[in-house]
C-alpha cells in the first residue's frame, strides 16, 4: 500500500519541524545549564575566597601579636613578662595561654602563671619554634587540660610560636601562644547558607569546621585530595551522603606568616543551585511542546488542504479511465498545478464524449465509414 500525499507531506513537514526544534532545544538547555554551573562555581569561589581572606586576616593579627612579642620580650624579668602576657590574654579572649620558655623547654613566664616551671620540651610548638616561626594545627589540650575549667567538649587549640633572640641573634628561648579554636571555628560558620556549606579542611583532609556530621572526619572526595595537595579546583562530585555537589577548593595562602596548610572547601547542593535553571528549562520545553503541537495541527490542516484537490482529480481520472463521463471534473483553483490538471481533465472528458467525425478526403467528400 502506497502512502498518500497528505500523510507524506505531514510526515516530512513534521520531521523538518521537529528535528531542528529538538536539536536547538537540547543545545539551548545544555548551554544554559553549563552557563549556570559556571556562574555558580564562580559564586562559590568568591564565597570561598572571602572566607579564606577573613580567616587569614584573623590569624594574621594573632600571629603579628606573637611575632611582635618575640622581638620585645626580655627573659631577664619574669615578673614583667608575666604581667605583659596576662594583660594580653585578658584583652584578647582568644588567647587561652601564652608563655615563654628557655632553650631547655622550661616555662619561665606565662599568662596567669599557668605552667610556669613545667617542661614543654616535647611539645610540637616549642620544638618547631626553636628553628623559626611556626604554626601548629588544631589539637587537643595536653598540659593545660588539668589547669583550665572543665567544659562539655574537649578543648582544642591552634598554636603560634617564634624564637626569642638576644642582641647577637642567638636563640635564647621560645614564645608560644595557644588560641582557643572554638571562637575561630564559630566565626567560620557565618559562611554557611541555604544549600551551601563552607568547610575548613586541614592538610590531612580532616574537617576542622563545617557541617556537624562532617566535623572531625577525614574526607576522601576529590576536592579533599586537591586540598591536601594545595590545589585550587572547581568540580562536581558525589559526597558520602549520596548527593551531588558543586565544589570549589580555595587554599589559604599565608604569605608573610607560618601557615597551617588549610584549605576552604565550598560546596553547594546541585539540586538547590540549579533548580532555578531547571525550572526555566522545564518552562522552555513546555512552551516548545505547545508550539510543536500547534505547528503539527497547522501542518495537518495544510497537508489536507494541499492533498484534497489532487484526491478529487485522481477520483475523476479513475472514473474517466473506467469509461464514466457523466461526472465533470471539479473546478480546482487552489493552486496552479491543480487548476491545470483540472482543465486538462475537462478537455479530455470533452473529447471523449464528442460524436465521431470522419476526416474529409481530397475530393472534399467525407470518407465512407467502412463496409
Amino acid at each position: 500500500m502506497r502512502i498518500g500525499m497528505k500523510t507524506l507531506v505531514f510526515l516530512i513537514g513534521a520531521l523538518l519541524m521537529l528535528a531542528p526544534a529538538i536539536v536547538a532545544g537540547v543545545m539551548f538547555t545544555d548551554a544554559m545549564q553549563r552557563r549556570a554551573e559556571t556562574a555558580n562555581a564562580a559564586r562559590l569561589r568568591v564565597l570561598g575566597e572571602i572566607a579564606a581572606n577573613q580567616l587569614r586576616m584573623q590569624m594574621l593579627r594573632l600571629w603579628q601579636d606573637v611575632e611582635s612579642m618575640s622581638r620585645i620580650v626580655s627573659l631577664q624579668n619574669s615578673d614583667e613578662v608575666r604581667r605583659q602576657l596576662t594583660l594580653l590574654a585578658r584583652v584578647d579572649r582568644r588567647y587561652t595561654w601564652i608563655g615563654v620558655a628557655d632553650v631547655e623547654g622550661k616555662v619561665l613566664a606565662a599568662s596567669r602563671g599557668m605552667l610556669e616551671g613545667a617542661s614543654v620540651a616535647e611539645r610540637p610548638w616549642f620544638r618547631r619554634g626553636l628553628n623559626g616561626p611556626a604554626a601548629t594545627d588544631v589539637h587537643e589540650a595536653v598540659l593545660l587540660d588539668k589547669l583550665l575549667p572543665a567544659v562539655p567538649e574537649p578543648r582544642r587549640f591552634v598554636d603560634f610560636s617564634a624564637p626569642i633572640r638576644n642582641g647577637e641573634g642567638a636563640v635564647i628561648g621560645v614564645i608560644g601562644a595557644h588560641f582557643d579554636w572554638g571562637p575561630i571555628k564559630d566565626g567560620f560558620h557565618v559562611f554557611r547558607g541555604q544549600g551551601v556549606d563552607a568547610l575548613l579542611v586541614s592538610r590531612s583532609r580532616e574537617v576542622l569546621s563545617g557541617p556537624s556530621d562532617l566535623e572531625g572526619t577525614i574526607l576522601s572526595v576529590g576536592s579533599a585530595i586537591a586540598a591536601e595537595q594545595g590545589a585550587s579546583v572547581s568540580l562536581r562530585e558525589r559526597w558520602s551522603d549520596g548527593r551531588d555537589y558543586m565544589t570549589v577548593v580555595v587554599p589559604l595562602a599565608w604569605k608573610d606568616m607560618p601557615g597551617f596548610g588549610w584549605s576552604v572547601i565550598v560546596r553547594a547542593d546541585t539540586d538547590t543551585v540549579l533548580d532555578p535553571t531547571r525550572s526555566i528549562a522545564r518552562a522552555f520545553w513546555s512552551l516548545l511542546g505547545a508550539g510543536v503541537l500547534v505547528g503539527l495541527a497547522l501542518l495537518y490542516l495544510f497537508a489536507t488542504w494541499l492533498a484534497k484537490p489532487l484526491r478529487r482529480l485522481a477520483t475523476t481520472a479513475e472514473a474517466l479511465a473506467n469509461g464514466r463521463f457523466d461526472q465533470p471534473p471539479h473546478d480546482e483553483t487552489r493552486y496552479e498545478e491543480a487548476a491545470r490538471l483540472s482543465a486538462a481533465l475537462v478537455r479530455l472528458q470533452t473529447h471523449s464524449v464528442r460524436p465521431y467525425q470522419p476526416a474529409p478526403t481530397k475530393t472534399g467528400r467525407k470518407a465512407s465509414p467502412g463496409p
